[in-house]
């Protein structure tokens, strides 16, 4: 896996996976943690391909979702920047946790672990994480 900076995004491409899917959801991450902020302008899709050195069709591919996603939008003549509604980023972010929240519940069940001990599990990884302090 090979990580590369392209001015304040920071990718980490495996090139044994969609390229496209990648830029995709490292952009998507990114704007979600507040990482790129709202209004900022993204790189062009011609440098971006050029860094990261794979074909702008590619990074087009990835911009016109996000676009759709509503997380971009395009300025004739200025280039794509990140939507300046944070009302769009905090509906992106609660859809993307809950995405994740079913991906894990599905294959959790898949195991055969029972909710009690899903809750279990999640409770004392928060304890560890806290350093075993309780608030």
């Amino acid at each position: 896996m090979e990580e590369q900076q392209v001015g304040t995004l920071r990718f980490q491409i495996d090139f044994s996976q969609p390229l496209y899917e990648q830029v995709l959801d490292q952009v998507r991450s990114s704007i979600a943690k507040g990482e790129i902020g709202l209004g900022d302008k993204m790189p062009s899709v011609r440098d971006l391909a050029q860094q990261l050195r794979m074909n702008p069709n590619t990074v087009m591919r990835a911009y016109q979702e996000l676009e759709r996603d509503g997380l971009t939008e395009k300025r004739r003549g200025q280039g794509t920047y990140v939507t300046s509604s944070t009302e769009r980023v905090q509906t992106f972010r609660t859809d993307l946790s809950a995405r994740y929240i079913d991906s894990f519940l599905s294959q959790m069940e898949s195991l055969g672990i029972s909710w009690s001990d899903i809750e279990a599990y999640v409770h004392n990884k928060q304890i560890n994480k806290e350093g075993g302090n309780r608030t």
